[in-house]
């Protein structure tokens, strides 16, 4: 433990002495974290993101200063919770959660979200499940899903209007193929008593393109008007956000002549950081703005194992001329509306930006380390889908977790014994004790990065043929399983297995003397489990008996990622 506190205050010192203390550093979340939204109540800020198929879902993290950020929760932490609509069993892999938005009123947090399940039975329509959870502590508990029946499309919002009236703020098919099913806001109005969606439907935006992909509203209330922000353009390199006004919530809305106000569309496939889209804005108290997006940083072959990441850009708002009008016979005046302008000096999302609160510095701490002495598993874990029952035990009395072996392996829209938590750098040293002696063929643990279920990279024990080995297996996205190196191996109990990311490498070391020193096994490229910038890589551990059944476990001692 003390080394790694040690490279942890050596790291801090480094960081700090990289980047002037009157700035932050994006993201300002780092790992799989995309499609952002935001709320503040008083001196608090709460920010929700997508979690597709991954179990706990809907993450939500809290800052007091808008760049330092701790995962308190999830909205949906339940076996319960992920039943009947909700189905995170077997759900597709890039489907489940999408693009929630949080909100609070009246003392009730709430998050409006989708689910995306595409049946088993290719015949039958993917299912959109629009749903909304409340709470009134945003770290939990959150009630179980209230499914808003009638609500078509994807990424809702919902807008709390000061006239008393609350709104449920969708997406719908234009019906034009080629506009990706995606293509234009609707409104209608949402009794919180019944959950029901209630009176006329209002399509109020086909967006800034006319209808190209249009996704991801929020409706906001300011200057008297109704502002509607969506994302366009898809999530890739010409992903924006665009933004429209009117007096009155159904419309009719008028684009930003500026739009967009947020894209790197027109930037270097080359710049640091691009399809950048996907926003939510958020007042301070003292009346300045923000917003948070998401991006892509381009660090290895245009992007990063890190995928989709948070992003944080001050806002202004600035009066432009809209258009005249006749306010009596032969006299005409200018209509003069306010837009928000985006990051105002670049009009780009910087990699160094000045810190909001001057007071309040910034202190990343990314890496990750936990000894299993708590008696609930740390927030960073999470599982591919709901996880099978008994996969894992805490044992904190002796710093353990066992990690039960199942006959299921990797597999499309599969359950299997895998945990992990987000990786948050390019660079890393990722290593765990493990005290595991199969006695059965095919029984197998160790690590794992993995993308999806069919991109990993699986660095374990396994024995074969009477054999205890150590094996090093990879499956790129597009080709077969591949093993790479495997090794007979003899041991105690102070096994550790390393994988250390650098200079776009990953290199694979065992130590049989508890860590205190390590021989190489192998070395690979990194882009073997590269997102491919939709759903971010993780790190973690993996155990099976290929197909058998068995009452094996492997033990962890302890799991480490140290950022290099």
């Amino acid at each position: 433990m003390k080394p790694f506190i040690y490279t942890f205050f050596i790291f801090l010192f480094f960081l700090n002495n990289n980047f002037s203390q009157d700035t932050f550093v994006n993201p300002i979340i780092n790992g799989g974290y995309p499609d952002p939204s935001i709320v503040r109540v008083d001196d608090d800020f709460y920010i929700v993101n997508s979690s597709f198929e991954y179990f706990p879902a809907l993450p939500i993290h809290h800052s007091k200063d808008l760049v330092n950020w701790e995962l308190i929760g999830y909205g949906i932490d339940r076996i319960s919770q992920a039943l009947d609509k909700v189905n995170l069993y077997d759900v597709q892999q890039q489907g489940g959660i999408h693009a929630p938005s949080i909100r609070y009123y009246n003392g009730l947090f709430y998050i409006v979200t989708t689910n995306v399940y595409s049946p088993k039975d290719k015949s039958k329509p993917t299912e959109m499940v629009n749903f909304i959870l409340t709470a009134k502590n945003p770290a939990g508990p959150w009630s179980d899903p209230y499914v808003i029946e009638g609500a078509p499309g994807i990424d809702p919002d919902i807008f709390f209007d000061d006239n008393g009236k609350v709104w449920f703020v969708g997406t719908h098919d234009t019906g034009n193929p080629n506009k990706n099913g995606i293509g234009e806001i609707w409104i209608q109005e949402l009794d919180l008593d019944t959950w029901k969606l209630v009176g006329q439907r209002f399509s109020i935006w086909t967006g800034a393109c006319g209808g190209c992909c249009v996704e991801g509203p929020h409706i906001y209330k300011e200057n008297n008007r109704y502002y509607l922000m969506v994302a366009e353009g898809g999530t890739s390199y010409n992903h924006a956000v665009m933004i429209a006004s009117s007096e009155n919530i159904e419309g009719p809305y008028d684009s930003n002549p500026k739009n967009p106000i947020l894209t790197s569309r027109h930037l270097s496939n080359n710049n640091w950081v691009h399809s950048t889209g996907h926003a939510d804005l958020v007042q301070l108290k003292d009346g300045r703005w923000y917003m948070v997006s998401l991006g892509i940083r381009n660090e290895m072959n245009a992007t990063s194992n890190m995928g989709r990441e948070t992003h944080l850009m001050p806002v202004s708002w600035e009066e432009a001329w809209d258009n005249w009008v006749e306010v009596e016979k032969g006299r005409w005046e200018p209509i003069i509306i306010k837009w928000p302008v985006v990051a105002p000096k670049t009009g780009k999302v910087e990699r160094y930006t000045p810190i909001p609160f001057i007071e309040k510095k910034q202190f990343i701490d990314n890496s990750f380390y936990d000894d299993f002495s708590s008696n609930s598993l740390d927030l960073q874990w999470s599982f591919r889908r709901v996880p099978r029952e008994n996969t894992y035990q805490l044992d904190s009395k002796n710093n353990k977790l066992k990690l039960n072996l199942s006959p299921e392996t990797f597999k499309l829209r599969g359950q299997y014994s895998l945990m992990g938590f987000r990786q948050k750098e390019t660079e890393f040293e990722y290593s765990a004790h493990m005290s595991f002696k199969p006695k059965k063929n095919n029984s197998e643990a160790g690590l794992s990065v993995f993308s999806q279920d069919d991109n990993y990279i699986n660095f374990t024990i396994k024995k074969e043929d009477n054999i205890t080995k150590l094996i090093l297996k990879v499956k790129p996205r597009d080709s077969e399983l591949k093993i790479i190196k495997t090794m007979p191996i003899k041991y105690k109990d102070d096994l550790v297995l390393k994988i250390h990311s650098k200079n776009e490498k990953y290199s694979y070391h065992y130590s049989l003397d508890g860590g205190n020193t390590f021989e190489i096994f192998s070395k690979t490229a990194a882009n073997l489990v590269l997102c491919k910038g939709y759903i971010g890589t993780n790190l973690g551990i993996y155990a099976t008996s290929n197909g058998y059944k068995t009452k094996e476990y492997a033990e962890f001692n302890w799991v480490k990622n140290q950022i290099k």
